[in-house]
């Protein structure tokens, strides 16, 4: 492609054609009279000569003028053009850029690489994303981009794409952002380094909304972690947490306790109202267990109508009392059905502690399930305490985990 560069300077042009005019005027000075007494050896024909060479010399250097200007203003005319071209090739270009920045989903930018992340140059994405118009966010006229970041995530993200600049590789940053209207969302950023026009260090990329990946994330790690009709820990989380507590129990020397609670003739509910009525029920029961306990209880559904205690830093008989408590309350608490109905219920508790009825989980889990069914036996809505001394033979408890 031709350039518009032009290394003659408009003082350099003049000159050339003021050289060229004099060159040819002192040529006619010097030559004219010779050749013309050359051609014209006739003292009349001569003395007519004389008489016209002044307009003569005025249509010569005409015509040479007229030719220094004529290849001047040409090469003007087609730098002009070739301007003009480049001129719509560049708004064309940068038309369908902004078309395509207002279209990106998220916004695109340019910052400094500073504790504001200064924003040189934001797309139109900007306002749907952070609440700001671009006029906003841009060299931080009402706020500066790093506001809408907390202090933790900023002083990580620093130094994040610190270490990306460091080794010459993009960056790709997840985060909370707070817009204009206090809302919160998450964002996923990718981006690099790169030199601006004055060869300092700037950052481009785009901004995403991942507010939606991010909901079904933690929608998936508390499915992973949670019973889905309850809301409690599920199976599995729950034998992560007694774990934990008996590792600290033994190193400690500390006392622990598990209760097992089953809910008394529960599938007579599910026979005679229905499962919705059965799960109404349980959300009930499970509400009112999560309620009645201490903070660092935990509290799971092992599926169908049972539920497990884990209560640290508790001994057995504690533990019985607070077994007593619950099972009174279930006791005194009528349940709802679901459809204005409710229904009184009763729980059946078994009981074992650390380290009088098991070292391990499975032991201590064991031996408070057989106190439950024992509690079955004695007639149901009572407490029992796992006993001493017996061997315990049950398969692990954790066979049936969710």
């Amino acid at each position: 492609m031709k350039t518009l560069y032009n290394d003659q300077s408009p003082a350099r042009r003049a000159f050339w054609a003021v050289f060229v005019y004099l060159m040819v005027g002192v040529a006619w000075i010097l030559f004219s009279d010779r050749v013309a007494e050359a051609w014209f050896p006739d003292p009349q024909t001569l003395s007519m000569v004389q008489t016209w060479k002044g307009f003569l010399f005025v249509l010569i250097t005409g015509a040479v003028l007229f030719m220094v200007l004529w290849r001047q203003l040409a090469k003007d005319r087609v730098l002009l053009r070739l301007q003009a071209g480049q001129r719509r090739a560049l708004i064309r270009r940068e038309r369908q850029m902004t078309v395509l920045m207002d279209n990106l989903p998220g916004m695109a930018y340019r910052c400094r690489f500073d504790q504001h992340w200064t924003m040189l140059f934001v797309s139109q994405g900007c306002t749907q994303l952070t609440g700001y118009e671009p006029d906003e966010l841009t060299h931080n006229r009402v706020t500066s981009y790093a506001s809408l970041i907390g202090d933790a995530d900023n002083e990580r993200l620093i130094c994040e794409v610190e270490e990306a600049l460091e080794q010459g590789q993009p960056f790709a940053l997840e985060y909370a952002l707070t817009r204009k209207d206090g809302r919160t969302l998450w964002v996923w950023e990718r981006g690099r380094g790169v030199e601006d026009d004055n060869g300092a260090l700037a950052l481009e990329g785009i901004i995403l909304d991942i507010s939606g990946r991010k909901a079904l994330e933690n929608e998936l790690e508390k499915l992973a972690t949670q019973d889905p009709l309850t809301g409690l820990c599920n199976r599995r989380e729950l034998s992560r947490i007694l774990d934990e507590e008996l590792a600290r129990a033994t190193r400690y020397q500390r006392s622990l306790a598990v209760l097992w609670i089953d809910v008394d003739h529960f599938k007579d509910i599910n026979d005679t109202h229905g499962h919705a009525a059965g799960d109404s029920v349980l959300r009930s029961v499970s509400q009112l267990l999560a309620g009645s306990i201490r903070t660092v209880d935990a509290i799971g559904r092992f599926g169908g109508e049972e539920f497990v205690i884990v209560l640290p830093e508790m001994d057995a008989e504690s533990a019985q009392d607070t077994a007593d408590r619950l099972r009174r309350r279930i006791a005194d608490t009528p349940q709802p059905l679901g459809d204005g109905q409710t229904v009184t219920l009763t729980v059946s508790v078994g009981i074992s502690a650390y380290p009088e009825h098991g070292q391990t989980a499975d032991q201590l889990c064991a031996a408070a399930d057989k106190a439950m069914y024992l509690a079955k036996e004695r007639g149901r809505n009572c407490v029992v305490m796992a006993h001493l001394h017996e061997r315990l033979h049950h398969g692990s408890w954790r066979s049936g985990e969710l």
